[in-house]
């Protein structure tokens, strides 16, 4: 059955992403959630006419309600904007009888325990929770209430409610940070596991928990609803790894980045706040009238990659290596690889071209070139080397083949 989708606040970082993600579902460009079948997205915001809600409350088939106040002028608007639009949006599904599933948002501040204890924020979003499961005892509505940690991905504004969002901006963009206790731990929540998890609330797959104060216990039947996956760092981490990220066009290491691993979410959510002349960097490359060799990208763990360009007739290479191994791919021209067993005659020769890619092996204790068949095109070859480059301990021995 398809569905028609409510989100309100979805000008702001997280109903960007969420509404991204069901317009690439309805527009049959993510396929990934079959099960999903969108036939409207509602989009509600600040700027929206105020009139227009209560059509949506009416014909919502599952609603998101993501808007709320965080950076008031006043603390009284916190309540207003917090708990009194979610009461008009339940007074509204009243009106009509629409008992859709509501999801809301608020926040780990609710717990109103520890630093949060005093906190008009956690206040205005403990209303706002409390109505919600009042308006389910009356209605029999199913409803989902999220409580969020600390947010970050692309989108996030800046100098506005995210640290993280902060240091990228300002390290990607040359401009001061400041840390004043590089030990203090966040609990993050990635963007597009937040979104994930939303979907699942979409197809009826939410995870749900109780909370022992402001941890989360999951539980199968629980009042609250969780997202799985978050990250707990410390500033200090974090600006570390950013730094990292900045130097990499210099140093071509690219820092370690695990499946799934908070690095690896930290950087996508980096590089979208580069700006235009930092998106393009030189590489540097060893030219000769023999060609060019230039280095692309190093790893810490998994080697290097480089591109090798040799010009009409010449012969490259004529070395051989103890323990370090490599892969040669001819992308464009005609060359041939030969590769000699040390010690012996024993030569094997691999002819290649562009037109047929190919990785070939340079196996350890083999002397190997590589010559330009042609007379007047370049011969262009992609290399992987098991190990980077290290000056001190090259494993790099001339000899012929």
């Amino acid at each position: 059955m398809s569905m028609k989708i409510l989100v309100t606040g979805s000008a702001g970082f997280v109903g960007k992403n969420l509404v991204a993600s069901l317009k690439n579902i309805a527009q049959n460009k993510d396929r990934t959630r079959p099960n999903i079948i969108i036939d409207e997205i509602f989009e509600y915001d600040i700027d929206t006419d105020p009139a227009l809600l209560k059509d949506y409350c009416k014909q919502a088939d599952f609603i998101f309600n993501i808007a709320g106040v965080n950076r008031p002028k006043e603390q009284s608007e916190f309540e207003k904007g917090n708990f009194g639009f979610v009461s008009d949006l339940l007074a509204y599904l009243k009106e009509y009888n629409n008992t859709c599933p509501v999801m809301i948002s608020s926040s780990i501040q609710a717990s109103l325990i520890g630093r949060y204890a005093s906190s008009p924020y956690g206040q205005s979003k403990l209303d706002g929770e409390n109505a919600v499961f009042d308006y389910a005892k009356e209605t029999g509505a199913k409803v989902l209430v999220y409580r969020f940690p600390n947010l970050f991905g692309k989108w996030s504004r800046p100098n506005y409610n995210s640290a993280v969002a902060t240091f990228c901006n300002n390290i990607a963009n040359d401009l001061p940070i400041q840390v004043n206790d590089p030990s203090t731990q966040l609990e993050l929540l990635y963007i597009d596991d937040l979104i994930a998890e939303m979907l699942d609330a979409l197809e009826g797959k939410e995870h749900r928990c109780e909370y022992d104060g402001a941890d989360v216990v999951e539980k199968q039947d629980g009042k609250f609803c969780f997202v799985p996956t978050t990250h707990r760092v410390t500033l200090g981490e974090i600006v570390e790894l950013l730094e990292s990220f900045k130097d990499q066009p210099s140093t071509l290491m690219m820092p370690k980045i695990p499946e799934n691993s908070f690095a690896k979410k930290l950087y996508s959510t980096y590089l979208s706040y580069l700006p235009k002349e930092k998106t393009i960097f030189d590489l540097k490359m060893n030219k000769d009238d023999r060609g060019s060799f230039t280095e692309l990208l190093k790893t810490f763990d998994c080697g290097q990659f480089s591109v090798n360009i040799s010009k009409p007739g010449i012969t490259k290479g004529q070395h051989w290596h103890h323990s370090k191994w490599e892969f040669f791919i001819v992308v464009s021209g005609h060359g041939l690889i030969q590769e000699r067993k040390i010690g012996t005659d024993e030569v094997i020769e691999f002819e290649v071209t562009g037109e047929k890619i190919q990785a070939i092996h340079m196996l350890p204790g083999y002397t190997h070139n590589i010559i330009n068949l042609s007379e007047d095109k370049d011969l262009v070859t992609v290399m992987w080397a098991n190990e980077s480059f290290d000056p001190a301990k090259p494993d790099t021995f001339f000899e012929t083949v």
